[in-house]
């Protein structure tokens, strides 16, 4: 937690409002859930991308080369996508946002969830 809280003084955080809002607007971002495998296939959040903590370092740059791109990223509670986003940071992307309460809060404002995806690598 102390890792978390740390990062967190580093980073940007917004809320399940704040991505409706940005979806209502039509204003372009990256949705990347950083959950394991098997979590995003459980469920997640309708249209996005799943690019796991284990591996989004090795692969962003790939997935989105343009480092000025706004992403917003989930995970089940918030803290893992905190931590993802201080790395991303980290590697020079400019417009990197953690949503509060990840998955939970996404279920909990009744965000329309998908399931069994296939995984986008």
């Amino acid at each position: 937690m102390k890792l978390v809280e740390e990062a967190r003084k580093r980073i940007k955080e917004c809320t399940v409002e704040d991505v409706q809002a940005k979806l209502t607007e039509g204003i372009q971002f990256h949705f990347i859930d950083v959950r394991e495998d098997h979590e995003f296939l459980t469920n997640h959040a309708a249209g996005a991308r799943h690019l796991g903590k284990g591996i989004i370092e090795r692969d962003i740059e790939t997935a989105i080369p343009d480092k000025n791109t706004p992403i917003i990223l989930y995970c089940g509670g918030g803290y893992r996508s905190a931590l993802v986003a201080d790395t991303l940071q980290l590697m020079g992307y400019k417009s990197v946002l953690s949503l509060v309460g990840g998955i939970k809060a996404l279920r909990d404002a009744g965000f329309p969830l998908e399931r069994n995806i296939n995984l986008e690598k």
